[in-house]
């Protein structure tokens, strides 16, 4: 027999606490030190792959700028309005309008002292965007975002369902990083899956056989 579910699972939201840095102590330990004080770098520009965790680390950054009592916003290629901190996730998607709305945007920030965080799948020389802009994302911290190896995603794997309140035997993450997709989005979708179906059989243990039952679905 099967249950209703209510929908009070915890909310998972990236914060800089879960981010797993594995090899990007450096970069972590700017940003924190970035939105804890008002001097030192304003600008900052981080690249790497599509599953590298780009994302993560810029919109964690908004929300210890919020918890900071500072205005923070966060877009994925799109422009926002300016604010304290903003946060421009993949920049290689603006079209020429938009490129030129965050050239100006970035001007307006750094005379202003606020924050900036830019994100892209590439450094900035190798951009294709107008030369201007490529040019001031290089002025900043520019950062390699190194994607987890399979050791950081089952502590990532292990994190998520901690935050969830469900246990995650070694057992199950192992088959799951065997025989699922590799990047963590989908990693964390399946065990999003695996507790909800957990919860519908009135809260049993997650197994590997529970999880071959989501990841056939």
């Amino acid at each position: 027999m099967t249950q209703l579910l209510l929908g009070i699972a915890p909310q998972w939201e990236p914060t800089l606490e879960n981010f797993v840095i594995g090899r990007n102590l450096e970069l972590h330990s700017a940003l924190r030190h970035a939105l804890s004080s008002t001097g030192g770098e304003r600008g900052f520009y981080v690249w790497g792959e599509a599953v590298s965790g780009k994302s993560h680390l810029l919109q964690a950054a908004v929300e210890r700028a919020r918890v900071n009592g500072q205005s923070a916003v966060y877009q994925c290629g799109a422009v926002p309005e300016e604010a304290q901190v903003v946060a421009v996730d993949d920049v290689e998607k603006l079209d020429d309008a938009a490129q030129i709305s965050l050239f100006a945007l970035y001007n307006r920030i750094r005379e202003s002292g606020g924050m900036l965080i830019v994100s892209g799948q590439a450094a900035p020389a190798h951009l294709q965007l107008r030369d201007d802009l490529r040019t001031r994302l290089g002025w900043g911290l520019v950062y390699q975002v190194h994607a987890l190896n399979d050791e950081e995603k089952s502590q990532t794997l292990q994190q998520h369902a901690k935050a969830r309140g469900f246990e995650l035997p070694i057992e199950v993450t192992q088959y799951l990083l065997r025989h699922g997709r590799r990047d963590l989005p989908y990693l964390l979708s399946v065990l999003d899956e695996l507790d909800a179906h957990c919860l519908r059989l009135k809260k049993r243990a997650a197994t590997v056989p529970l999880l071959k039952d989501v990841m056939q679905k």
